[in-house]
């Protein structure tokens, strides 16, 4: 994909960034979104082809799984029905080759199991109305600041519904809508070439200040965009180690701040390393901590550039993979990808490239983000040597019942090993609880979890 000029970008406005703030969002174009725009700054309009318009989304249970929904279960695929149109592989993928990431040119081309079972597009992508209210507001006031390494006076959803530039986008994805508290209990599992894995079991919870509907601009929240606790409970050798994270908000105020847990020393120790590099928790070396969730924290070692928007086929609405049983999901090489589900959809990429100075294992990232939800939906990530190292693929989902357009599983196949690292699996588990009102920040302190980790 070429590099886009800002100024060429269908969906910019005029602006430029200087010192610690854009320049603010023009009226009339505030005014689209719910428009032409989406209320999240997507074109409401379809292609005129696979591509169909934006109507509202799935914002509440469908009729085609009223039999069968338990608000105590995972969700139902509610498009069971649909029929694969085609599927792509090694054989035919030059057919759709500007309809193809890199990413997954490179999976197509490395593995010849690996195909891409492409269907009907539903943009599905839906958000409670006071999502949408705070959207629309955050295009009128929210600013980036300390040199974009934050976000000053929006709240509660994406601040750039309609960007600027490609820290602006990044923002978007780091701070979308995810819910206010919640709970949940996820499974990780490193998958040797031959197949074999160990499931590590994580019990998490969040805080996100960002969303807390009692605040009315970032300036309430104290520089704390997040409160999380992760507590491994599974398999027994790495039960009780715990990590507690503050999420600064500017981080040219305040790094993040973060502690660990561990039952081996039976002590809580600032872990200044769960940040930018440093090998991920339970990920045995397959990822970094700023890959979880696509990408976290915070941008500064990277210069961010938009390459564009474009229709790519990426995977969406792929209910099934987290319905399988982990038997059935887990395979050599890659996930099974007869239950994975792939549509065609807009997205935006956009790169980033390390600057002079700086230190990190990649070089180079270009991420691929969901025009409807500003959700990471995949990335390439390349070594020192500017050669793709590993391939960061996930699903986009809609919760249907809450309603909110996340991610389902986070996949990462490292290319030069030939294994992969599944995260965020829900299979075989319960449904996250988005309302999980009992939560304080109170609770989120070193000597919470110290608790925690006992054993």
């Amino acid at each position: 994909m070429k590099k886009t000029s800002i100024a060429l970008a269908a969906l910019f406005v005029a602006g430029s960034f200087a010192g610690t703030a854009m320049a603010k969002v023009p009226e009339a174009q505030v005014n689209r979104l719910g428009a032409d725009l989406t209320p999240m700054g997507a074109e409401k309009a379809g292609n005129g082809g696979a591509i169909p318009a934006w109507t509202g989304g799935l914002s509440s249970v469908p009729a085609s799984v009223q039999g069968e929904y338990s608000a105590d279960a995972l969700l139902p695929n509610p498009f069971k029905s649909d029929s694969i149109e085609m599927t792509i592989d090694a054989s035919n993928m030059g057919q759709y080759e500007d309809k193809l990431t890199e990413g997954h040119k490179a999976l197509l081309s490395t593995y010849s199991s690996y195909k891409m079972p492409v269907y009907q597009t539903r943009r599905t992508c839906a958000y409670p109305e006071f999502v949408y209210e705070a959207a629309k507001n955050n295009a009128k006031v929210a600013e980036l600041t300390g040199g974009g390494n934050g976000v000053a006076k929006g709240i509660m959803a994406l601040p750039f519904p309609i960007a600027n530039n490609g820290l602006e986008m990044i923002w978007n994805h780091t701070l979308r809508y995810r819910a206010f508290k919640l709970t949940r209990e996820f499974t990780a599992a490193p998958v040797t070439r031959g197949g074999d894995y160990e499931l590590q079991t994580v019990q998490d919870e969040a805080i996100l200040q960002w969303s807390d509907p009692t605040k009315s601009s970032a300036e309430e929240l104290d520089n704390i965009s997040l409160f999380y606790i992760a507590n491994t409970v599974a398999p027994a050798r790495s039960a009780g180690n715990v990590i507690l994270v503050h999420e600064t908000l500017n981080r040219a105020l305040e790094d993040r701040r973060a502690w660990q847990y561990s039952p081996g020393t039976r002590r809580v120790r600032r872990a200044p390393n769960i940040a930018y590099d440093n090998p991920g928790t339970n990920s045995d070396g397959l990822s970094t901590s700023d890959s979880f969730d696509g990408y976290n924290g915070a941008p500064d070692r990277y210069d961010w550039t938009v390459l564009g928007k474009s229709e790519k086929y990426i995977p969406y609405n792929a209910y099934d993979t987290t319905l399988a049983t982990y038997e059935q999901l887990l395979k050599p090489l890659h996930i099974n990808q007869d239950l994975m589900r792939y549509e065609l959809h807009r997205v935006w990429t956009i790169e980033a490239n390390l600057r002079p100075g700086n230190r990190h294992v990649y070089s180079r990232r270009v991420k691929h983000l969901d025009e409807d939800s500003w959700t990471m939906t995949g990335a390439e990530l390349y070594d020192a040597r500017g050669e793709l190292w590993r391939v960061q693929e996930m699903p986009i989902g809609q919760q249907y019942d809450f309603p909110l357009c996340g991610k389902g599983q986070e996949l990462v196949y490292d290319l030069q090993a030939g294994r992969y690292l599944a995260l965020a699996l829900q299979n075989e588990g319960e449904p996250i609880n988005y309302n999980a009102d009992e939560l304080n920040a109170d609770r989120y302190t070193p000597a919470a979890i110290r608790q925690l980790g006992v054993r």
